[in-house]
């Protein structure tokens, strides 16, 4: 254990905050798993406790492998990758599955793996991938057309193939694709021209899916429904049934509410047997409800650290690629957090985002590990470059 210990190296606080929320995912895991005990006809929690210890445990295994590697061999990876991931996204858009009725997300079937959802593996390998456009080019001697044909044709390809099914999802990918290239000094009149496209590409899909609304997964009626729910402000506690678009948000309040300042205690939540997300998309209500509003901003606040780290991270780097892809692959967890959360306490309509490592769920918990291992991989390296540079300072 020394030796594996001693093997760890990058920010030391980043593996702290990740530990600590994987840590505590197994127990939250394990107690709003009961109702889906019920639901699968199996007789303990037990069952799914130990599917996301191994979920976690492998996740771990990815951080520890990864953050070992020389970060520069993502930008190639990155490469390679997009052309796999735009068939994988198609081939998952006409011939994918969709898991638990009400979910929204699209899956395929791997052998060995079970099932796995596509779109979560191109959400990280294109924030990768615009890392690499952006930090490895001198954007003013790109032109916009060019700047189309070698980056923004791969982001209308990933993020079409998966608007259809996921609108969320696509959306998020999409605004951290543009808050990336802000950062990095994407002229605005490009940008805006970007928007342009979008739009038009946008409202063809649209017109698409309605002319052919059984050729793939169409979730037009589910985007609909969900943004009406969350403008209805009709009154839904003196009858809640399992079909009102209103009976999620609705059961996260009640959750939220019954926590209150003390909280039911560990494990003791009640809600959780009536929310059919409740080891995904509301697990944070969940969370409220047993460990109260104060466990809920303590897991908050674990999230606002870890952006931190990561930004310190990106800053403490001399090398541009690097802030960049730091940047690229550890925004979106936190932003991913904070969404899960405003979905909890009714700030946003529903979005189907998980609570990275801290929901179920074999690929989420595996890609935010494979981001959190590339931030630690660049925090190895800038952190080697500085001793090897204080050693040749003493030396002379």
């Amino acid at each position: 254990m020394i030796k594996f210990i001693k093997n760890i190296s990058g920010d030391r606080q980043l593996w702290v905050y990740t530990i600590l929320l994987m840590l505590f995912s197994f127990w939250i895991v394990y107690s709003a798993s009961s109702n889906l005990a019920n639901v699968y006809g199996k007789s303990s929690p037990l069952f799914f406790g130990i599917k996301h210890f191994i979920h976690v445990s492998i996740g771990f295994l990815i951080i520890f492998f990864t953050h070992k590697f020389n970060p520069k061999y993502f930008s190639h990876l990155s490469r390679i990758a997009m052309p796999v991931i735009v068939v994988v996204l198609l081939f998952t858009l006409t011939r994918g599955m969709t898991m638990g009725g009400a979910n929204a997300s699209r899956w395929i079937h791997l052998p060995g793996l079970g099932s796995v959802q596509p779109s979560t593996i191109a959400f990280v390998f294109l924030m990768m991938f615009s890392a690499r456009f952006f930090g490895k080019n001198d954007l003013s001697k790109i032109g916009f057309i060019e700047s189309i044909k070698r980056y923004w044709i791969w982001v209308f390809a990933v993020v079409g193939l998966i608007l259809p099914a996921n609108l969320s999802t696509a959306v998020l990918i999409f605004a951290m694709v543009v808050l990336i290239s802000i950062i990095a000094g994407y002229p605005f009149k490009d940008l805006f021209k970007v928007f342009g496209i979008s739009m038009l590409g946008v409202i063809f899909l649209i017109l698409v899916l309605k002319a052919f609304p059984n050729r793939m997964s169409n979730r037009l009626d589910t985007w609909q429904s969900r943004i009406e729910s969350f403008f209805d402000s009709s009154d839904n506690s003196k009858e809640i049934k399992l079909d009102d678009k209103n009976y999620q948000k609705t059961q996260a309040k009640i959750a939220i509410a019954k926590g209150g300042l003390f909280g039911f205690r560990p494990g003791k939540s009640v809600q959780k047997n009536f929310l059919p997300q409740s080891v995904s998309d509301f697990i944070y209500a969940i969370i409220i409800e047993e460990y109260s509003l104060t466990g809920g901003l303590i897991i908050l606040f674990v999230y606002l650290l870890l952006g931190l780290r990561m930004f310190f991270v990106a800053k403490k780097t001399p090398d541009r690629y690097y802030k960049l892809l730091v940047l690229a692959v550890g925004l979106p967890i936190i932003v991913q957090a904070l969404a899960n959360m405003a979905v909890a306490v009714g700030l946003f309509p529903v979005t189907g985002q998980p609570l990275p490592l801290l929901s179920s769920g074999g690929t989420a918990i595996w890609m935010s590990s494979f981001a959190i291992g590339v931030i630690l991989s660049v925090s190895r390296v800038t952190e080697q470059k500085e001793q090897k540079d204080l050693d040749d300072f003493i030396t002379e």
